[in-house]
C-alpha cells in the first residue's frame, strides 16, 4: 500500500499515539504539531514520489516537550538504507549541494 488508504499508519511500525508521554500544561502543542504536518505530508509525498511505499518508510509529526514541532523519520531498516543511497546519489550528482 502507498498510503491511499486510512490504515497505512498502524501497519507493524509501532508509534506511540498522543497519549503517549506527558503534556505540560500551558504549553501550545497543537501549533507546532500542524507544522510538524505539514512537512511530514510533504515528506510523505516525496517518498511516494521516488517508488518508496509509506508502509515501510515514512514521516511522522509530533512534538517535543516545549511544544515544537518534529518530524520524525521511522521506517524498515532495508528501506531506510534505499532512501539513504538515493539521497547520497543525489548529493554525490550535485557536488553536495542540497
Amino acid at each position: 500500500m502507498t498510503g491511499s488508504g486510512e490504515g497505512w499508519l498502524n501497519d507493524g511500525l509501532d508509534l506511540p499515539g498522543a497519549d503517549f508521554g506527558l503534556w505540560v500544561s500551558g504549553v501550545d502543542y497543537i501549533s507546532g504539531w500542524r507544522e510538524a504536518r505539514e512537512a511530514a505530508d510533504r515528506l510523505n509525498r516525496a517518498l511516494l514520489g521516488v517508488g518508496l511505499e509509506l508502509s515501510a518508510v515514512r514521516a511522522v509529526a509530533s512534538t517535543n516537550e516545549n511544544g515544537r514541532g518534529v518530524v520524525r523519520l521511522t521506517g524498515w531498516p532495508a528501506v531506510v538504507d534505499r532512501l539513504a543511497e538515493l539521497l547520497e546519489t543525489r548529493a554525490d550528482s550535485d557536488g553536495g549541494a542540497a
